[in-house]
């Protein structure tokens, strides 16, 4: 609890600073709070240049933050929660104390230069790199350090954002990739903790201010759940081409990577120059357009704009995050959406920043695929609860849609495109590389359906293992029997002999198949998700069971002494196949 309160803390400060530095920054390179709302308006600093300074602004910010990520902490260059990602699921949650540093002032140098990139990222890398950084100093265990990466990010999104919820969801469903009471308590008080001082700073007022919206008519949610299939595809087109950019950028430039932000930061200037709209982050002109400000044209050039900037932001080694980019995009496919079917059915569409505002959580989902903290987020970002049920229903329809589409989100493509799953062992894991068919164990006797639950306690009691397969009469694999389920059973039923007797069959539970030919890191993540010791193997075709798998056996395997012949190889099946 004190630590969680402790990098809740400094996640809080943290945010304060990288706010300020954005805004200082941001005057320096422009002259203006928010270039984007402002129009073509020259910079004060040097009038004598007029709307042109942009295409300059860039390439400045390029030479002073690209020899700093290239220098000090390269992990700092893109959008940061991949990394914070990798570090979690395989590095037991240790991240470089300098990258906190180099991030806020490379991503503030980013945008306040006119990178067309998001805070989310570089304050979710902050203060993750705060709270491992305290886990090394006071020396917890990797499930704590994890634990402690977590509550950083959940700090710097509560504080940024002030968005407390989003920032406990935002660290559970995306850093951790799982819920428990232990990671939910620590993360609230870190979020907490942060919440209080960004509030303390900056007011206790929603981020984005809107009007309220309702729904009019029940029409409505037909239109809102195509906007969710739309805005699904959007965000995995807007992942696709995010990539396919940074590899265009990459094939292109064949000098120093610390060069590589200020030449590539001409190209981001012409885009500046043609749409100021995309100088920065982009709220002024997200606001204006939830209020109906643009027509549905416009709208339409702005989102593929805003798809270019970020992607060529990213791109030639830009630091910044992708979340409010897939805002700024859900907004302008939301608005130019809801002004088309205005003028197509006018008694029943409703209001145009109505669609805005679903369209923000829509595309944000279907690009990130969290589909709890995109419920969340755009709730606590708008303060609109009178529009929950349509965002909620467009959230799901683009997560569902994006799923189809694509297998990765646009956090995970960036670690796979380099070679790394996250649900893979570790480059070099003694454990996890290896297939389930070397290191299973010969499979116990199954359990005929009809087995007596007293009788099949019994048979669990003299196994080795806290489960058993159990079979139907046709010798079909039905699931499996854990000494668990039978105990509770047992402990509940008065018993009696007017009572039938419970059987295996009835208890049987159905599990997740594994086969010899899958990847053991897979395979273990599926064990640890059901109760028991063990799980049945089954063949390639999944015809039949073959062998039994345990944590233990899998530890074993690293000592099991070579086959006779000297070859290595997987054991034997056992001769007996139960057919499912």
């Amino acid at each position: 609890m004190a630590l969680a309160v402790t990098v809740g803390a400094g996640a809080g400060l943290g945010s304060i600073a990288f706010r300020w530095l954005i805004v200082t920054f941001t005057h320096l390179f422009s002259g203006h709070a928010d270039y984007a709302g402002a129009g073509r308006e020259a910079n004060p600093h040097v009038p004598w240049l007029g709307p042109f300074f942009v295409v300059l602004a860039p390439v400045i910010g390029g030479l002073l933050y690209g020899p700093l990520v290239d220098r000090f902490a390269k992990e700092a260059r893109g959008h940061g929660v991949p990394e914070v990602m990798l570090a979690v699921a395989q590095r037991g949650g240790r991240i470089n104390p300098q990258v906190s540093v180099v991030k806020a002032l490379a991503s503030a140098l980013c945008i306040g230069s006119g990178g067309s990139v998001g805070r989310e990222g570089p304050i979710v890398q902050i203060g993750s790199a705060l709270g491992s950084t305290l886990g090394r100093v006071v020396k917890v265990s990797e499930d704590r350090m994890r634990l402690l990466v977590a509550c950083g990010a959940a700090g710097g999104i509560a504080a940024t954002f002030n968005a407390p919820l989003a920032g406990v969801f935002f660290a559970m469903e995306l850093i951790l990739g799982a819920f428990s009471i232990e990671a939910f308590g620590a993360t609230v008080l870190a979020s907490v903790t942060a919440s209080i001082f960004g509030r303390a700073a900056f007011g206790d007022t929603a981020f984005l201010t809107l009007p309220p919206f309702h729904v009019e008519h029940l029409g409505q949610y037909g239109l809102f759940a195509v906007l969710g299939i739309l805005a699904g595809a959007v965000g995995v087109g807007f992942t696709r081409i995010l990539y396919w950019i940074e590899d265009a950028c990459d094939w292109a430039w064949r000098g120093p990577e610390w060069l590589r932000p200020a030449v590539g930061g001409l190209l981001l200037g012409v885009v500046l120059l043609v749409l100021p709209e995309m100088y920065g982050v982009g709220y002024p002109v997200l606001e204006k357009a939830a209020h109906g400000g643009y027509l549905a044209g416009f709208l339409l050039l702005l989102l593929v704009g805003k798809i270019l900037a970020t992607s060529l932001t990213i791109g030639i080694g830009g630091s910044g995050g992708v979340f409010a980019p897939s805002l700024f995009i859900g907004a302008m496919l939301g608005a130019a959406y809801g002004a088309t079917t205005h003028q197509l059915l006018p008694s029943t569409a409703g209001a145009v920043g109505a669609y805005a505002l679903v369209g923000m959580g829509a595309v944000f989902a279907g690009a990130s695929r969290a589909p709890i903290t995109a419920v969340v987020i755009l709730f606590e970002l708008t303060g609109q609860y009178s529009i929950i049920l349509p965002l909620m229903l467009a959230i799901v329809l683009a997560t569902l849609t994006s799923r189809l589409l694509s297998h990765d989100t646009v956090y995970t493509l960036k670690l796979r495109r380099r070679g790394i799953d996250l649900n893979a062992p570790a480059p070099g894991a003694k454990i996890g590389s290896q297939t389930v068919e070397e290191v299973m164990e010969p499979l116990p006797a199954p359990l005929p359906a009809a087995t007596e639950l007293a009788e099949a306690g019994d048979l669990l009691i003299r196994s080795d293992h806290g489960a058993l397969p159990v079979l139907d009469d046709e010798g079909r694999y039905l699931g499996t029997l854990t000494a668990r389920s039978v105990a509770e059973v047992l402990a509940e039923r008065p018993g009696g002999d007017s009572e039938p007797p419970a059987l295996a069959g009835d208890l049987a539970e159905p599990t997740t198949p594994i086969t010899t030919d899958m990847p053991l890191s897979t395979a273990l993540h599926v064990l640890v998700a059901v109760p028991g010791t063990g799980l049945p193997v089954l063949d390639p075709g999944k015809d039949g069971l073959v062998g039994w798998l345990t944590h233990q056996s899998a530890l074993r395997a690293l000592h099991a002494p070579s086959p006779p012949d000297g070859t290595d190889g997987p054991q034997p099946a056992p001769e007996e196949t139960y057919q499912l």
